[in-house]
C-alpha cells in the first residue's frame, strides 16, 4: 500500500481544458490542501490520538482529551466527518454528535510504521506555507531557502515519511538483488549512507546485515543529531555512526564496500563532487548505489499525478533547497535518469544501470560503475 498514486502514462487530463475544467481542477486541489492542513492540527493537536485512545467522542468530550476549545473541536470533527475521515452517527444535535475514527484512517495518520502513513504531509505543506515569503524572494532574485531554513518541519517530516519504507521493504528489496545482497553481506562489511537524514536507512541497513557496520553522513547538524538519538533507540549504535559532513567538499575516507545515497542528490548543490567523493570512498569493486524519484523518462506535459507531485516537491523544497547555496546545479527534485548519468560519468563513473527493484513507493534504485 503506497501513500502516493502510482505511475501512469496516460494522464487524465484534457489536453485542452476548457476555464470550467481548469477552476474545477483548483477547486479540488484547495480542497485537498485544505484537507492536509486539517491534517496537521489533527496530529499536532493530538486530535486523532485522543479518538484513538478514548474511543467515539463527542466534540465536548474531544476538546477535554486533546485540551482545546470545544468550539474548534466541534468544527475539526464536523470537517473531518464530512470529509470521509471520521464517521458521524446521525443526530442532529451538534453537542451530541458522536464521532469515530475509522480502522483506515488511523492506520495512515496515526500508525508510524506503516507504509500507508501519510501523517508528515500536512506537515510539510504547513512548513511551506510558513516560508512562501522567503520562496517568493527567492524566486526573484536567484537565491533559496535551505534545508535548515524549513527547520524541523521538513526534516523530521521527510525522515517520517520515509521511514516505514525504509524499515519495512529496503532490507527485502536490497536482498532481491543478489550483486547487491552478496557485497553487504561480507562478514565485516563497511557500507557508507550518504545524505543520510533522520538515519532510517543507515539503521534499515544495519538490521538487515548484521554483520556490517554503517557511517552516515549529513550536512545538517540537527540531522545528524536526530539520526544518532534513532540509533541509539533502535539499538544499534554500536554498528552505525553518524557524521556532519558536507560530503562533496571533504574527504570521507575508503575503504568501503557500498556507499548509498538515499532520496538526496537532487537536492545537492555539488552532485557531481558528492558522487566523486562517493567514487573515491569505495574500495575496488565496490558498490555505489542511489535511489532517488522515480521521474519519468522525458518532460511530458500534461503528466500524470506523481510527476506533479515530484513538481510540487521540486518547486516548493528541493529547488529551493539546492539554489540556497550557489554555485548550485539546480538540479530539484525530478532528476531524470539521464541527468543523473550525466552527473554520474563527469564524477567518475562509466554509467549506471536500474536495479529491478520494483514496488518501493515512489523511488527508483540505480547502480552507478
Amino acid at each position: 500500500m503506497t501513500t502516493v498514486p502510482t505511475q501512469s502514462t496516460s494522464p487524465e487530463v484534457e489536453l485542452v481544458p476548457s476555464a470550467d475544467d481548469v477552476a474545477m481542477r483548483l477547486m479540488m486541489a484547495a480542497i485537498g490542501s485544505f484537507d492536509l492542513l486539517a491534517l496537521h492540527l489533527g496530529t499536532t493537536l493530538g486530535l486523532y490520538q485522543a479518538l484513538q485512545d478514548g474511543g467515539p467522542a463527542t466534540s465536548a468530550d474531544l476538546a477535554a482529551r486533546a485540551g482545546i476549545h470545544e468550539r474548534y473541536a466541534r468544527e475539526w470533527l464536523e470537517h473531518q466527518a464530512v470529509g470521509g475521515y471520521l464517521t458521524a452517527d446521525g443526530s442532529p444535535d451538534a453537542a451530541a454528535r458522536v464521532y469515530t475514527l475509522p480502522a483506515a484512517t488511523a492506520e495512515v495518520v496515526l500508525d508510524t510504521g506503516s507504509l500507508a502513513y501519510s501523517a508528515p504531509m500536512g506537515r510539510i505543506l504547513a512548513g511551506v506555507a510558513a516560508k512562501m515569503p522567503d520562496l517568493v524572494e527567492a524566486y526573484r532574485v536567484g537565491g533559496g531557502v535551505s534545508w535548515e531554513d524549513f527547520g524541523p518541519a521538513a526534516r523530521e517530516s521527510q525522515a517520517a515519511m520515509n521511514r516505514p519504507w525504509f524499515e519495512v521493504r529496503l532490507g527485502p528489496a536490497l536482498a532481491g538483488v543478489p550483486e547487491v545482497h552478496e557485497v553487504l553481506r561480507r562478514p565485516g562489511a563497511r557500507v557508507a549512507d550518504l545524505g543520510s537524514g533522520g538515519g532510517w536507512s543507515s539503521i534499515a541497513l544495519a538490521r538487515a546485515y548484521p554483520q556490517a557496520t554503517v557511517d552516515g553522513f549529513d550536512v545538517d547538524r540537527p540531522s545528524v543529531d536526530m539520526a544518532s538519538r534513532n540509533a541509539q533507540e533502535a539499538g544499534v549504535a554500536d554498528r552505525v555512526r553518524f557524521h556532519h559532513v558536507d560530503v562533496a567538499n571533504a574527504d570521507i575516507g575508503e575503504g568501503y564496500d557500498a556507499v548509498f545515497a538515499f532520496e538526496c542528490v537532487h537536492d545537492l548543490p555539488a552532485p557531481v563532487e558528492f558522487l566523486a567523493t562517493a567514487r573515491a570512498a569505495l574500495r575496488p569493486g565496490g558498490l555505489m548505489v542511489v535511489m532517488d524519484e522515480a521521474v519519468q523518462p522525458e518532460f511530458t506535459a500534461p503528466g500524470d499525478e506523481v510527476e506533479r507531485l515530484f513538481y510540487g516537491f521540486s518547486l516548493t523544497v528541493c529547488l529551493p533547497d539546492g539554489m540556497s547555496h550557489q554555485p548550485s546545479a539546480g538540479t530539484g527534485t525530478v532528476m531524470r535518469q539521464s541527468t543523473l548519468e550525466s552527473y554520474a560519468r563527469e564524477a567518475g563513473f562509466d554509467g549506471l544501470t536500474v536495479l529491478p527493484i520494483e514496488d518501493f513507493g515512489i523511488w527508483r534504485f540505480y547502480r552507478l560503475s
